[in-house]
């Protein structure tokens, strides 16, 4: 009797601890899931469009000049290999390696033109551009439209830049000036391809 009822106290103790860890698990799967979501495109694998940059090679320095130790302007980035049913571009630059629970976001860009094949360097700071014609620019975690360059905490060593660019199969319906969170809900379930170039960067 003393036995069953030992047993009975561990299941119970058992199942009291491993409960909540089976709950958390499944959250943290349902959350992996959605962000996986939000980025797969419409076939069984995404293509890969090349994006490079006269500035830094994939995985190298970015210049102090596109810094916040510097001047400040936006990278100048090529892209090319865009799947022929392209309707539009976004382009979003962030930051994991920043001491925050989200990726530091510093670039949101997009409504850019399926003709377009690059970002000149030093694009205005304006929720509406010119060039590209029609493209809109959103919030970055500075609370500011455009892009505002490395500036990673002192001493916290090499951060890395993830310049990640889309192609849509949809026109979107979105205003200039949203964050990087309203860009990808609207953009969930359009993506047919994506591309990706890093930079580096530490103080």
């Amino acid at each position: 009797m003393k036995w069953e009822k030992s047993s009975i106290l561990l299941l119970v103790a058992i199942i009291t601890f491993a409960l909540p860890l089976l709950v958390i698990s499944c959250q943290r799967n349902q959350n992996k899931s959605k962000t996986v979501n939000a980025y797969k495109s419409k076939g069984d694998l995404p293509m890969t469009i090349k994006i490079e940059s006269q500035a830094f090679v994939h995985n190298g320095p970015i210049p102090k000049k596109y810094t916040g130790d510097g001047e400040d302007v936006s990278v100048p980035l090529k892209w090319s290999n865009l799947p022929k049913d392209t309707k539009e571009l976004a382009l979003i630059c962030d930051d994991p390696d920043a001491p925050t629970v989200q990726p530091w976001v510093h670039w949101v860009i997009y409504k850019i033109p399926p003709q377009t094949s690059e970002l000149k360097e030093n694009i205005p700071k304006k929720p509406e551009l010119t060039e590209p014609p029609g493209a809109f620019q959103g919030k970055n975690s500075w609370g500011k439209v455009g892009y505002n360059g490395p500036a990673p905490p002192r001493g916290h060593g090499v951060h890395h830049y993830h310049f990640k660019i889309y192609a849509l199969d949809s026109i979107l319906n979105i205003k200039p000036g949203v964050d990087k969170q309203t860009l990808l809900k609207a953009m969930e379930g359009h993506i047919l391809a994506m591309g990706e170039i890093i930079g580096t960067y530490e103080r």
